[in-house]
């Protein structure tokens, strides 16, 4: 199942095109793409006994986060191995989580403005919560998962770096640097849901790729780490974390510029691209 958030509103992306939510389903559920997760399971049911809804064509344009809106967004950093050594740090032993501030979420195509700093790329599968969880096994750590989504967590080094400790959050939140989309794929659509293949290029250069089989700490042992701390809620935003290929790490070191291009793909969801100004 592939959701999406077309002008705002809700919809089912089929080969079709798009189906808006709320009109398929006769206002038994809304138009608003945040409020389907506290509906989750209900939701779901519906969705894969619907027949004959009409689908109309839509712009890829269109499309903003299919989570606009989340309560709280989990961030972890340093989960791949190449990363944290490329960025000369020791293999983490447990999850590293800052956040990103909800006004830095945007949709899946645009114009990024660029502050004065040092602006880093980051791909990442982004998981979202459909379910709360709290002090759950690791076994169990999939069934709390709505969906998997494309994500960006877009960074300016100067300002995460400028005093100690690293202002890691604040560093990560301007407008625009939490792009996601297109769309949000459950994750019974993926033929292994544990081994994606992600990846970023610059202008048509290859800059990251990798699979999410070698994430340090996988999605389950992600939701079962963070809510033995505190509730994971419906429709809260988890970045998995980046693999090596960032600009901070490479001799000499590369930002983004003005004009470029970034495409940001995850196997299995699709792309996002962002130009930046």
């Amino acid at each position: 199942m592939r959701i999406a958030n077309l002008d705002g509103r809700l919809v089912l992306i089929t080969d079709g095109g798009a189906v808006d939510v709320e009109r398929a389903s006769g206002g038994s559920f809304g138009a608003d793409p945040q409020a389907v997760f506290d509906r989750w399971a209900e939701f779901t049911a519906w969705a894969r006994d619907l027949q004959g809804a009409e689908a109309r064509p839509y712009e890829i344009t269109g499309l903003r986060s299919p989570v606009p809106l989340p309560r709280q967004i989990f961030a972890i950093g340093l989960n791949y191995r190449e990363h944290a050594i490329e960025s000369g740090f020791e293999i983490p032993e447990h999850p590293v989580v800052f956040t990103k501030f909800a006004s830095a979420i945007t949709g899946p195509t645009g114009r990024i403005a660029l502050p004065e700093g040092k602006v880093d790329w980051e791909v990442e599968l982004v998981a979202v919560v459909g379910e709360r969880a709290y002090q759950v096994d690791e076994a169990d750590g999939w069934n709390h998962i709505a969906g998997l989504t494309v994500g960006q967590d877009i960074s300016d080094r100067h300002q995460q770096f400028i005093a100690p400790p690293a202002q890691f959050s604040l560093g990560k939140s301007y407008p625009g640097f939490a792009p996601m989309g297109p769309v949000l794929v459950t994750p019974d659509e993926f033929a292994d849901r544990d081994d994606i293949e992600l990846g970023c290029s610059i202008n048509g250069e290859s800059v990251q790729k990798a699979r999410t089989n070698d994430l340090i700490f996988s999605i389950p042992t992600i939701v079962a780490r963070l809510s033995a701390v505190l509730p994971l809620l419906p429709g809260d935003v988890i970045f998995t974390g980046t693999p090596s290929g960032v600009g901070q790490s490479r001799t000499p070191a590369r930002f983004l510029q003005p004009g470029d291009e970034l495409v940001t793909y995850v196997n299995g969801i699709g792309e996002m691209r962002h130009t930046f100004e």
